[in-house]
């Protein structure tokens, strides 16, 4: 109790000094002087994207010497699941809780962020999230995500060229990035001859996705380009090297991964939309600490989106969290 009145006192006196102007408005706190502490909800850590988001968020929680409490919901769906840890979040007294959502919109999920906002601020981590009472979100915008993609894709088999016969495999319907990026990437594909014959959905876990792969190559005839979430690229790549086959397929993926970075680089892999997954961590605590210095909410922010591809690795960086990372959970 008095660990939580000391925080919210000594917020309370910062806010006051910014507002009569006594320190510039970039003005630092470090989170030594308050003891912050912050919850971070992710769907899970079974996919590396996420991974690297929580290696962003723990070197800038270095710097600021902030106390991080991670907890993994279990997959996109576990819904009920991250309701209650934001919950028992807002129980904590801690400062903050970003929130990579399961869900954008569902009824539930939004109901307990408003209750909970009004005890402690929430911030939008990485999915969207359509909620008013979010102090702020980082993140990219994934129909623009599918467009680069896409926007590739056509100038790699431009318009009068053999018409290629594409799958995408993807998230889960009920996340944030799944709809938009998928509008993006036919938008992107409009100006060349590759067409997406078929969709598949499954949550973003290896098995899963290795499920969505098997079910697309039984249904779907002469495929030959698949277009598939960084895990289902995993999972391909780990059936040609068991089975030998599909190799003639080629392969690129939504969003960045450890895998999916070194099969770019061996060219198994041709190209991928790069969103620093680490730079958002770090991005996200960041804003998070403004905010509560400054008592003032902020809209979206979030990285430039880059295409990675194979043939110009050599000329860009795709750093992502160290190969031996993995955050304490509670």
């Amino acid at each position: 109790m008095a660990r939580a009145y000391a925080r919210r006192f000594a917020t309370a006196i910062v806010s006051l000094v910014l507002a009569v102007g006594l320190f510039p408005e970039n003005f630092v706190v470090r989170a030594e002087d308050q003891q912050l502490s912050v919850c971070v909800l992710v769907p899970h850590f079974k996919d590396e994207y996420w991974l690297s988001v929580g290696y962003g968020l723990e070197h800038e929680a270095r710097i600021h010497a902030v106390d991080l409490l991670f907890y993994e919901a279990g997959g996109y769906q576990s819904l009920d699941n991250q309701v209650a840890q934001l919950k028992k979040c807002s129980t904590q007294g801690v400062d903050a809780i970003l929130v990579g959502a399961v869900s954008s919109d569902h009824p539930d999920l939004l109901t307990a962020i408003h209750e909970v906002a009004e005890v402690v601020p929430v911030f939008g981590l990485v999915n969207e999230l359509h909620s008013e009472d979010l102090s702020g979100r980082i993140g990219v915008d994934w129909q623009k995500m599918g467009q680069v993609l896409g926007d590739f894709l056509a100038m790699m088999h431009p318009f009068g060229t053999a018409q290629k016969r594409a799958v995408l495999i993807s998230g889960p319907a009920e996340s944030g990035w799944v709809a938009p990026l998928e509008l993006g990437l036919r938008e992107g594909l409009k100006g060349g001859s590759v067409e997406i014959v078929a969709v598949f959905s499954a949550d973003t876990g290896l098995r899963q996705q290795l499920n969505a792969v098997e079910e697309a190559f039984a249904s779907v005839p002469d495929i030959d380009l698949l277009i598939g979430s960084a895990p289902a690229v995993e999972a391909i790549i780990g059936l040609r090297e068991v089975t030998g086959l599909y190799t003639d397929v080629e392969l690129v993926s939504t969003y960045i991964s450890h895998t999916i970075k070194r099969s770019i680089l061996n060219e198994r892999v041709l190209a991928v939309p790069f969103d620093d997954p680490v730079q958002q961590g770090e991005l996200a605590l960041k804003q998070a600490l403004r905010v509560l210095q400054t008592g003032r909410k902020e809209g979206l922010a979030g990285p430039e989106i880059r295409l990675f591809n194979h043939k110009e690795s050599s000329k860009m960086t795709a750093p992502l969290s160290p190969s031996v990372f993995f955050p304490e959970i509670q």
